[in-house]
């Protein structure tokens, strides 16, 4: 294909600019060497360029100046070809989350982090570099896009619900109407064959929402737990009530998940704290049981503190929701894919328990989210260390493969719906 081999072009480009946000990693909502790199990659590509107000995150639309499809469906050039005009041709919307993790790097690469404390260890560094690699590819052959499309660089999707402030700030209507679709990537370091894309219709990825406790009793000394209202033995049963709960009032077909992944109490160990703290993550695939756990978890720690003579405060968190993709630009995304990359698809059998913002841009504008693996040739993917590890690695061999399935998307979507 035409477009792998210009991809396969920019690849030296593509590692350049991988290793060089690898190196510096940020986290959260400002991300200002990040949004710095990114912009000096697209200046000069001659597109409409903005950046967030609530956050460092970067818009840039691309004008086609393609005509109508062709019956092989790629758009062809028109001799009334000029930039559209806002509102009267197609816009496909294509996003990357620029953001890292507090994750202290161990893979000992050669371009390794630099920031104590930080890592690139989900792999956004390679989904920023694919999007730059598709625009500069888009814009080389914008003669080609029959519509418009919106590169979508984001600030934090690790908790900080960047997607949000950017669907707030316009970026679905950046290209002056409403996106007509809407593609993301995400690269995996484990569970799938190097080079494998993964897709899935309907509901991908879970509803994951946070869960804050504290327990509130009157302290004492340890060797008198009768002459106080012991916290500590309170929470640790509503730890483990939490996990029984699941089993036997939620339907096992339709999953839940509660992790309780901090737990904190006391000074020392003969003293009976006032207080006992633990906080969990709470994941769910159906919008039903992500509404009854709202009421059920409180009304159980509420039940188990009274019971014992104690209070509790309990603060559920609404984080991300589903992310559920649709089915027809899922299996157009399949057809690209496989027009590209014969072979190399596969559907997921069943959703992962993984949360994503990129939920808020699919629950207003029909589109999919496509995984990649970036497991390194040779390695054992079911036993490699997953994204959030230290330990992940992901191979820069797939950059180019994710340039030019984003910018095939844009291109193909743009003439299927000139087309109509």
């Amino acid at each position: 294909m035409e477009l792998t081999a210009e991809a396969r072009g920019l690849h030296d480009e593509l590692v350049q600019w991988r290793h060089a946000l690898h190196q510096e990693p940020e986290i959260g909502l400002e991300l200002p060497r990040t949004q710095e790199k990114v912009l000096a990659v697209i200046d000069g590509l001659g597109l409409e360029i903005t950046t967030g107000t609530d956050t460092t995150s970067v818009t840039a639309v691309l004008r086609g100046t393609g005509g109508v499809a062709d019956d092989d469906g790629a758009a062809t050039p028109s001799s009334a070809a000029s930039p559209s005009t806002p509102g009267d041709r197609p816009v496909v919307l294509l996003r990357a989350d620029m953001d890292a993790l507090p994750v202290q790097e161990r893979t000992g690469a050669d371009f390794a982090s630099r920031v104590d404390g930080a890592m690139h260890a989900c792999g956004h560094d390679l989904h920023t570099s694919m999007l730059l690699g598709a625009a500069t590819l888009l814009a080389d052959n914008r003669h080609r896009l029959a519509g418009d499309v919106v590169f979508m660089f984001q600030p934090g999707e690790e908790g900080y619900d960047g997607a949000s402030v950017m669907v707030r700030e316009g970026v679905l209507d950046a290209a002056g109407r409403r996106a007509d679709a809407a593609f993301g990537m995400h690269v995996f370091s484990s569970m799938a064959p190097h080079g494998q894309f993964v897709t899935r219709p309907g509901v991908m990825m879970s509803a994951s929402d946070g869960l804050f406790v504290t327990v509130r009793g009157a302290g004492g000394h340890g060797s008198a737990p009768h002459a106080a209202k012991d916290p500590v033995t309170v929470a640790a049963e509503m730890v483990l009530a939490l996990q029984t709960m699941v089993t036997r009032q939620f339907d096992m077909f339709d999953p839940v998940v509660v992790t309780v992944g901090r737990l904190a109490a006391g000074t020392k160990r003969n003293i009976i704290p006032d207080t006992a703290e633990f906080d969990a993550t709470i994941r769910t695939f159906s919008d039903a049981h992500r509404e009854r756990m709202q009421a059920v978890i409180p009304r159980l720690l509420e039940g188990i503190a009274h019971a014992h003579g104690l209070d509790v405060d309990v603060r559920y968190a609404a984080e991300y929701p589903l992310t559920v993709t649709d089915r027809r630009e899922t299996e157009f995304a399949e057809a690209a894919i496989a027009e590209l990359f014969d072979g190399r698809h596969a559907r997921l059998p069943q959703p992962l328990s993984g949360s994503e913002d990129f939920s808020r841009v699919l629950a207003e504008v029909p589109g999919s989210f496509i995984g990649l693996s970036a497991v390194p040739a040779g390695a054992d993917h079911a036993t490699s260390a997953f994204n959030h590890s230290p330990f992940a690695t992901f191979d820069d061999a797939v950059l180019s493969d994710g340039a030019a399935l984003y910018a095939h998307l844009a291109l193909a979507k743009t003439a299927d719906l000139a087309a109509r």
